[in-house]
């Protein structure tokens, strides 16, 4: 697997760019900017609005085109591809139909509230949530829907480049897309791809999330630009892919043999992926794969499941 290096800015070339986190890990999230003639599209914003601002400043040092940026894409609805949208006015905000209404579940209101309250919690849930989001200021954000959704795929130009919107969830959330520009050879995955970090299922069901892998690396592309971590090749797709499929194997084992899918989640070794960061989403994900199993919905609150992740996660 070929890696670009590079953080914050990185030119893709023919004016296409992507916004590369510092870390992978929880709430540090990729963006991207498509520019042609004088248009240009921005993929994602990011978990708040001093992130996305050294983001949108960056774009236009950079790219004079950035100035007036006219169209946004989520990828999905998790707050760190979406909450920095109000900084984009008067731009059409573009959604999957799902993921716009997955949007009203967790609103910037409802985060900053969950983290007001996390600060005065002296259990390890508590502690856990302040190790995954301290670093993001939720007050002040207002809560900024798409403004046109859509199902399936949708075609929207960038002054002469064709920029495909493809609807691949749910998967990893209930309306997950990725974005493909042709001219440029790349595809924006939203959080379809982390790379160096552990995939995280809140929607299912995993085959799904295994196509759009599958999806990724037929693409004749040259960057992948993945939601958390460094962009890559194809190859990175099928890094991705091998995790889900691994763990859903395991977990179909133990399923099986009547363990819990919390008890599931422990025994499952990690082998290989014990080096990818945030191991403790395994949690999560096999919740999933339980409730698929069993054909009912997960009773799992998402305050439960972070939970359950703080009783794995090594504080030290």
């Amino acid at each position: 697997m070929k890696q670009k290096l590079g953080q914050g800015l990185v030119d893709l070339g023919n004016g296409a760019w992507g916004w590369i986190a510092h870390s992978g890990s929880w709430g540090w999230s990729n963006a991207g900017l498509i520019a042609d003639h004088e248009a240009s599209l921005l993929v994602d914003t990011l978990f708040d609005l001093p992130l996305t601002a050294q983001m949108l400043k960056a774009m236009r040092d950079a790219e004079p085109r950035a100035k007036k940026i006219a169209t946004v894409v989520n990828t999905h609805a998790n707050g760190d591809h979406c909450h920095g949208n109000q900084l984009i006015e008067g731009a059409e905000i573009i959604a999957t139909h799902a993921s716009a209404e997955e949007m009203e579940e967790v609103t910037p209101e409802l985060l900053a509230e969950i983290m007001r309250d996390a600060r005065e919690d002296p259990t390890d849930a508590g502690r856990f949530l302040r190790y995954c989001f301290d670093a993001f200021d939720f007050e002040g954000i207002r809560h900024t829907p798409p403004t046109r959704t859509f199902e399936r795929e949708l075609t929207v130009k960038v002054g002469d480049k064709d920029v495909h919107l493809i609807e691949v969830g749910p998967a990893h959330t209930k309306g997950d897309m990725l974005v493909h520009v042709p001219a440029d050879r790349v595809v924006f995955t939203g959080d379809i791809l982390f790379i160096g970090g552990t995939p995280i299922m809140w929607a299912g069901p995993v085959q799904r999330w295994i196509d759009a892998c599958r999806r990724i690396e037929a693409m004749d592309v040259d960057y992948v630009v993945p939601g958390h971590g460094p962009i890559v090749d194809r190859a990175g797709a099928g890094l991705v892919r091998g995790y889900l499929e691994y763990v859903r194997d395991e977990a179909k084992v133990r399923y099986d043999a009547g363990m819990s899918a919390f008890d599931a989640a422990r025994d499952i070794p990690l082998k290989e992926y014990a080096e990818w960061t945030d191991s403790e989403r395994i949690v999560v994900t096999v919740d999933r794969l339980y409730a698929e199993l069993s054909g009912r919905p997960s009773s799992s609150s998402v305050l439960d499941l972070f939970a359950r992740m703080a009783d794995v996660f090594d504080f030290e």
